[in-house]
């Protein structure tokens, strides 16, 4: 059966889970293109179902080996019409698929590992989602967030993470203040980036170390600089006088893995 009707409760169910306050309600969100599908399928995520555009011009592109993957999973089918109602992108590929979220009750914190990326307070879902890209590129496992940074599960998070949404835990921290104090505990020294410290990050030993990356506009919070145990920043001898949040994040992650001569 193919759904014709924007009004279908499964299509309202979709387009719900664009908002964040649905997301978490059904612990659901979505991804959407070959490549995310791909991406999903290839992670063992929990896909509760996969959306095709039956009349989609576009369709003629998925690839036949993932339309074979896909018939293994619950597919709903739905005319033009309805897909550009529940896309989230300007030119669809006519394939999107519902994703069972990542158990909170699984996100704790690894303490064993030895490099750690904190954010505080991240606001932009595009640096957000190549943040976390940028994690899986160097293979960190997790990062930490402070409550009020961007959701991952945001459609435009979720696109830029070109899959890394699937690999890299994001952990919603309560209190940052107490989790970097726990992570202190742990003998894990916490570098903060701040513009107007004269320590470059390339003074600085990255062996069991947290780096915590700012707001784009205001950087690290006062409370996590006082906590810092040092305060970095990137060499600038230009007239720029700052980074974007996601560009920083990748300079200074791709430092801290550098082998050291």
């Amino acid at each position: 059966m193919i759904i014709t009707s924007k009004d279908n409760e499964f299509v309202k169910h979709v387009k719900k889970l664009k908002e964040k306050k649905y997301r978490e309600e059904y612990d659901e969100f979505l991804v959407e293109g070959i490549k995310m599908i791909e991406e999903a399928i290839a992670e063992d995520a929990v896909i509760k179902q996969i959306v095709v555009c039956d009349d989609c011009k576009t369709q003629s592109s998925i690839p036949s080996d993932l339309l074979y993957e896909i018939a293994k999973y619950d597919c709903v089918y739905v005319n033009e019409k309805v897909f550009n109602t529940m896309t989230d992108v300007t030119n669809p590929q006519g394939i999107l698929a519902i994703i069972e979220k990542y158990p909170s009750e699984e996100n704790q914190i690894d303490f064993k590992e030895n490099l750690f990326l904190v954010l505080d307070n991240i606001q932009d879902p595009g640096n957000m989602g190549t943040i976390l890209r940028t994690a899986d590129s160097i293979n960190l496992s997790q990062i930490l967030v402070s409550k009020g940074t961007a959701d991952q599960y945001n459609p435009k998070v979720v696109r830029s993470t070109m899959g890394a949404i699937f690999r890299v835990k994001v952990i919603e921290c309560e209190d940052l203040t107490k989790t970097l104090k726990e992570l202190k505990k742990h003998k894990i020294k916490v570098y903060a980036t701040d513009l107007k410290t004269d320590k470059l990050m390339y003074d600085v030993d990255y062996q069991k170390s947290a780096i915590v990356i700012g707001n784009e506009a205001n950087g690290v919070s006062t409370e996590i600089l006082n906590l810092a145990d040092e305060k970095i920043k990137i060499p600038m001898p230009g007239k720029t006088e700052s980074l974007n949040a996601a560009v920083a994040t990748s300079v200074i992650l791709y430092e801290a893995i550098r082998p050291k001569r």
